[in-house]
């Protein structure tokens, strides 16, 4: 097990109470935050294979399960104080791996090229963000806006997802405006980044 020096949180948000009077009393004091990270990056390939064979309805299912883990994985950290630098770094990019996954593998295909394009540059300008940040020795943090984002995000691969299963087009508008939405939340998490 890596060495983790652990940090008191700041603060917590308002889904963290929540998660702390249900799903962490399942989790074991043993499991540490790092844990679920690892978990969501070995579990995203399964989602990806679901993916690519167009088995959705099993993809849609593996990828909110595998999407989950970031909620718990935060909750986890700041309920029992035990955020770390590394998780501060590897958590989102587990996050971005999924999103982006999703992007080239079902955005690009049932979008468009220029929200796949928008979204996955917005998320590396804000994975740079944060390495330039944490290099000059700022503190890196997670901000309401980008939680939004990939609530908005996790919710438009959703809503794509249930449009291509149940072959229901007017749902596909949605899910445009849903990424849009994201995008703009993208810009906002990117520009009030660490505060």
């Amino acid at each position: 097990m890596p060495k983790f020096t652990f940090q008191t949180a700041d603060r917590l948000f308002w889904h963290d109470k929540i998660m702390a009077a249900t799903v962490l009393k399942l989790i074991p004091s043993w499991i540490l935050p790092y844990h679920v990270t690892m978990l969501r990056f070995l579990a995203t390939p399964l989602v990806v294979v679901l993916m690519l064979k167009e088995n959705y309805l099993w993809g849609l299912l593996a990828f909110l399960v595998v999407a989950f883990t970031d909620a718990v994985d935060g909750s986890l950290a700041r309920i029992r104080n035990q955020i770390t630098d590394w998780g501060k770094i590897y958590d989102p990019l587990a996050d971005k791996i999924l999103i982006g996954s999703m992007v080239f593998i079902i955005v690009l295909r049932y979008i468009d090229l220029w929200t796949a394009m928008l979204i996955m540059t917005i998320e590396i300008a804000i994975i740079a963000a944060g390495w330039i940040r944490k290099r000059h020795g700022l503190v890196i943090q997670a901000n309401i806006w980008g939680k939004i984002k990939m609530l908005l995000q996790v919710l438009g691969v959703v809503m794509l997802l249930l449009s291509i299963i149940f072959n229901i087009e007017q749902i596909l508008p949605f899910a445009h405006g849903t990424f849009y939405l994201a995008i703009a939340f993208a810009v906002v998490s990117l520009l009030t980044y660490g505060i």
